[in-house]
């Protein structure tokens, strides 16, 4: 008890949000919170990787957007990851171009609530990739944690950690 009231007066002192401070964002409950993130997770991956459209993307994450990649550092702000985006997207439409594919690995996604600020998914993924035309191949896999902001009825992409990248191999 003692330490959840020194955590409680930490968290006051330091100027984060208390409970009663954030309670006008309403989680759903479980089930539908599930449900929301994984189709949130869906529009990402499929505008990300197979729609090339930034204008989605730009509303799909939060302007002050953080994205840690374990080889690629980090990248902060929604305006430089699009623009990033934006890049490989224009690069993707030469021919002999290489395309990737991301798939969610079954059963490894987890949604967990944050009262008052949105929810953390966790999950493992497969990348597969292909050149131009040639066949695809299955190629590395990676670790995620991402934190979804609720934005008035709008979940986006606030933080995101994609770690222990490595080939589909190991």
């Amino acid at each position: 008890m003692l330490i959840a009231a020194l955590f409680a007066t930490a968290l006051s002192l330091s100027g984060a949000q208390t409970p009663a401070a954030t309670e006008a964002i309403r989680i759903p409950d479980q089930p539908e919170l599930t449900a929301i993130i994984a189709a949130r997770d869906t529009a990402l991956f499929t505008t990300m990787f197979d729609l090339c459209d930034p204008a989605a993307l730009a509303d799909l994450v939060t302007e002050d957007l953080e994205f840690y990649h374990d080889r690629g550092g980090l990248t902060a702000t929604r305006t430089t990851f699009v623009e990033g985006y934006a890049k490989g997207c224009e690069a993707a439409k030469a021919p002999d171009a290489y395309r990737s594919r991301r798939e969610l690995v079954p059963g490894t996604m987890r949604v967990y609530a944050i009262p008052g600020v949105g929810a953390v998914e966790e999950g493992s993924h497969v990348f597969y990739e292909r050149q131009g035309n040639g066949p695809e191949q299955l190629v590395g896999r990676a670790r995620f944690s991402v934190l979804w902001r609720l934005e008035g009825d709008q979940w986006r992409l606030a933080r995101a950690f994609s770690i222990d990248h490595a080939p589909a191999s190991e």
